[in-house]
Order: structure tokens, then C-alpha cells, then sequence
């Protein structure tokens, strides 16, 4: 049975930090990209990051470039989200997915696998 565990959500002022992680179990890790998407209330849930098998490529959504950065560490089994700089606007809830494909996607149909979110809540 494949889980995806998201951890590492809470409150921040804007300006502040928050590192997400993703702990994945059931799968052969390493064989799947890993994104990161959110959903903040009332909005559809949007592409933030992926990260391919080996983690040499990634790619970002506009809104968070410069500021958030995916990582892996296949030897754990888990993928990351350092979030730096944090605006209002970052408030959602953020779901790690897994990708058979080897580079990943922004388009969430092709994830096989999805964690249940954890909410990241940032204020003035």
C-alpha cells in the first residue's frame, strides 16, 4: 500500500520560513518524480514544484519561484519544501504527489499517488 505522509505545516508570519516534508512508503522512490501542489480555500489546487527521479531537475510555479525549493533524498525515501520569504498568499494546504513519469509534470492527472495535505497558515 503506497502512503504519501506530508509533515512540517503551521503558522508563519509573512517573511517566514516553513520546511515541508513528504515521507513516501510502498513505492520504489526513486522511480517516481515527486511534486508538491497546493489549495488554498475557495481555489483550485495549483502545480508548486517538481522534482525529477534523480532530482536533477526541477521546475517551479511563477508564484513561488526565487522563494520555495524542492529537494529529494532517496535514501530516505522523502521529498522536501523549503519555503522562504512567505506571503499571505502561500496560505493553503500543500499535498505531495508521486509521478511515474521520470521528469515529473505540472498537470496533476498524471500523479498516481497523493498524501492527504498539510496546511500551511501564514500571517500578517
Amino acid at each position: 500500500q503506497v502512503q504519501l505522509v506530508e509533515s512540517g505545516g503551521g503558522l508563519v508570519q509573512a517573511g517566514g520560513s516553513l520546511r515541508l516534508s513528504c515521507a513516501a512508503s510502498g513505492l520504489t522512490f526513486s522511480s517516481y518524480a515527486m511534486g508538491w501542489f497546493r489549495q488554498a480555500p475557495g481555489k483550485e489546487r495549483e502545480f508548486v514544484a517538481r522534482i525529477s527521479w534523480g532530482g536533477g531537475r526541477t521546475r517551479y510555479g511563477d508564484s513561488v519561484k526565487g522563494r520555495f525549493t524542492i529537494s529529494r533524498d532517496n535514501a530516505k525515501n522523502t521529498v522536501y519544501l523549503q519555503m522562504n520569504s512567505l506571503e499571505l498568499e502561500d496560505t493553503a494546504v500543500y499535498y505531495c504527489a508521486a509521478d511515474q513519469n521520470p521528469f515529473g509534470s505540472s498537470q496533476q492527472l498524471t500523479y498516481e499517488y497523493w498524501g492527504q495535505g498539510t496546511q500551511v497558515t501564514v500571517s500578517s
